[in-house]
């Protein structure tokens, strides 16, 4: 990468407000993401180091949402990779036309115009190549490098994280038929994890590391408030408080961010404002996804919770 590039790529940084870590933290305002201060100094850090972001945490943190606001927020393309067991490569970065491919060799054959290593040189060009996310990921863009996302890479084969320490090292790919396709600029990349299995500490020394975790009270009520603005001022700090005794429990999923601004909605649409232990039992199943922790809270835990929650409340001082 040439100097020019990388000055144009830093005064562009610049223009979309990541000069300083208050800037990230106002790019995630911007996009509607209730950041704290120590994740917009890694996102800060990544960004002008050119390394990619590992998020660890649990499901419903917020994790894969921070790719999307940076996309939105720096006006770049978003490339998402949604990791799963058995990815390979022809998913994941690219594979060749073959049915293009037959009708080419078809055609010329019936013509009889091309000799057999003209044929193979034009059925393997870029013309007959699929681009994958991470082949895509590589390819230059007028606005500035895309946002790649690796959403949940844990759900992936260990030997597939063994192919990425290679792209995140080099940010290119070898394609045999074609040769080495490099990015121009380094994708911005986020790697997510729900951890249900441990990564290699080689693909995490590649890159910066962030923990997700569940948001403190008045986070998540700083997040309903601009998630969920709809709901009443009382029943934001009545689901609040609930669903942070709810992750105090033993529970096998604990609700994430994503479950309560799903309750908050839900509760808003039933016409609540305030809390009862009924609207609770009756809503469980927004918050709660296994039927053993629905059984396990409902009825007179539910409302067991629900009466320490306004006792709380009722000691707090009002707004």
């Amino acid at each position: 990468m040439g100097p020019e590039v990388t000055a144009a790529a830093a005064e562009g940084e610049g223009r979309a407000g990541t000069g300083s870590v208050e800037e990230v933290l106002e790019l995630l305002a911007a996009g509607n993401y209730v950041g704290e201060r120590s994740l917009a100094t890694v996102l800060f850090l990544a960004l002008k180091l050119g390394r990619p972001l590992f998020l660890e945490g649990e499901a419903g943190t917020g994790k894969t949402e921070i790719a999307k606001v940076l996309a939105e927020t720096l006006g770049r393309r978003l490339i998402r990779l949604q990791c799963y067991e058995g990815l390979d490569l022809s998913s994941a970065v690219y594979e060749w036309n073959y049915p293009r491919q037959m009708v080419e060799i078809r055609l010329a054959e019936v013509t009889g115009d091309r000799d057999r290593e003209t044929i193979a040189s034009d059925i393997f060009s870029r013309a007959f190549l699929i681009e994958r996310p991470l082949l895509q990921a590589l390819e230059p863009a007028v606005e500035g490098p895309p946002v790649l996302l690796i959403d949940e890479l844990d759900r992936t084969d260990e030997p597939f994280e063994a192919f990425l320490l290679e792209l995140l090292s080099d940010f290119q790919v070898t394609i045999p038929e074609l040769g080495t396709i490099a990015a121009p600029q380094p994708p911005i990349v986020i790697i997510t994890s729900n951890r249900t299995r441990e990564i290699h500490d080689a693909l995490k020394r590649r890159c910066l590391y962030h923990w997700v975790g569940y948001p403190s009270a008045e986070r998540e009520l700083a997040i309903l408030k601009v998630k969920a603005p709809g709901t009443a001022a009382a029943l934001s700090r009545q689901i609040v408080g609930f669903v942070q005794r709810l992750r105090q429990l033993d529970l096998y999923k604990l609700p994430g961010i994503a479950e309560t601004i799903d309750w908050a909605d839900a509760l808003t649409q039933l016409d609540k404002v305030a809390l009862d232990p009924a609207a609770v039992d009756d809503t469980l199943g927004v918050l709660l996804k296994y039927q053993d922790d629905i059984a396990k809270v409902q009825g007179s835990q539910a409302a067991r919770l629900l009466e320490d929650v306004k006792r709380e409340l009722a000691a707090q001082p009002q707004d």
